[in-house]
């Protein structure tokens, strides 16, 4: 079966930048399952897996205008620390990640540094401007369910709440929590 929209793709991963480093992973045991072409991935992502066979393994590179953009000064700026009124100041330190509501909904910026009472946040993806590696295999490939598709997201084997539901964290439902609840 060739991966097609729609149809929910269980996958092995290592992403690397460009000097080798890994950034994140999902191994045979704790795949990433995700249903694809419903834009829950970044499109080059998408569009390498496109027509796939289970069992395939491949390579590729995906550059920053099919991944997370190129970074974008004007979503850096300086702001008073009374903006963070409340967070302790062991909190606020370069790196760290908050979300904050902006005109565009909740977004997570960071924290890019500290210089006295002048914070200075970065609401850039923290992978904007990154070319991305990735080393992939096709573990299964099955049809979503209408619920899935509804939702938006992958259900654990048997559906939230059933007996037969396998609570993986990294599915994004039941285990991973946002499913069977208002709003899922």
């Amino acid at each position: 079966m060739s991966l097609t929209k729609n149809q929910v793709a269980s996958v092995a991963y290592t992403l690397k930048n460009a000097e080798g480093q890994i950034i994140d992973q999902a191994d045979k045991e704790h795949p990433m399952a995700f249903i694809h072409g419903v834009g829950g991935m970044i499109p080059g992502f998408e569009k390498a897996l496109e027509g796939k066979n289970i069992g395939d393994s491949f390579s590729l590179v995906v550059e920053p205008a099919e991944a997370y953009g190129e970074r974008n000064d004007a979503l850096t700026q300086d702001v008073e620390r009374a903006m963070f009124a409340g967070v302790p100041d062991d909190q606020l330190v370069a790196g760290a990640q908050f979300q904050a509501q902006t005109d565009a909904g909740v977004e997570v910026i960071t924290i890019a540094g500290v210089d006295g009472d002048m914070i200075k946040i970065d609401a850039n993806h923290p992978l904007a401007g990154e070319t991305l590696h990735f080393d992939v295999e096709m573990l299964d490939i099955r049809a979503a369910t209408e619920e899935e598709l509804a939702h938006g997201h992958v259900h654990a084997a048997g559906g939230c709440g059933s007996d037969k539901s396998e609570k993986n964290e990294s599915n994004g439902c039941c285990g991973g929590g946002s499913c069977g609840g208002e709003g899922s």
